[in-house]
């Protein structure tokens, strides 16, 4: 299947970036469609980790602030710690800088989950999803960079009550979603691998 950018215009510059394609595309069919126009976010590719102890069997997530979870309810969100790969660095890098940044804590094993296209409808981003190993005995705190606007509260959860507050519907975003379904099924081998 082939496709063809007509156009790219930048249609704004703020914090997130948004471009209007006129594009056309391969029918399934044969031929090629029409053009059409669409516009896509575009913005830096993003990494989340969900953080695991294997001896206490608890899980450490970070809960901030974001306007547009506002449109559905609660604004504050119970979230993995998770930030954007800006600089030259490579996902399992950047996992181990905001864990620190967000959380206070150091990281220890990681292992990538999956990457996925959390809107590929309208944004460019794709997201790369870790489990990672940690300490969480001394976990909590407030952090996040005060430059960045961030201001974010730890919370330390047993793995049950984080299979609850996935159930309940707590833990709403798709990051934490997907990796806490993921835990569910391969808590047992993490916690044999990552307690030695």
């Amino acid at each position: 299947m082939e496709f063809k950018i007509i156009n790219r215009e930048r249609v704004f510059d703020g914090f997130y970036k948004l471009d209007r394609f006129r594009v056309q595309h391969e029918l399934f069919n044969g031929g090629m469609g029409a053009e059409i126009v669409r516009e896509v976010m575009v913005r830096p590719d993003a990494v989340c980790v969900l953080l695991f102890d294997p001896t206490l069997d608890q899980l450490v997530f970070v809960e901030q602030f974001r306007v547009a979870a506002s449109f559905h309810g609660n604004p504050w969100l119970l979230e993995l710690v998770a930030g954007l790969i800006d600089k030259d660095e490579t996902p399992e890098q950047v996992g181990r800088r905001e864990a620190m940044e967000e959380a206070g804590l150091s990281l220890g094993r990681m292992e990538k989950i999956c990457d996925y296209l959390p809107s590929p409808g309208g944004s460019n981003e794709k997201v790369f999803l870790y489990a990672a190993e940690v300490d969480s005995a001394n976990a909590g705190g407030i952090y996040g960079l005060e430059e960045e606007g961030e201001d974010i509260k730890v919370h330390v959860l047993t793995t049950a009550e984080a299979f609850s507050a996935l159930e309940n519907g707590k833990i709403n975003n798709a990051a934490g979603i997907m990796a806490l379904q993921w835990l569910q099924l391969h808590k047992t081998r993490l916690q044999s691998l990552w307690s030695h």
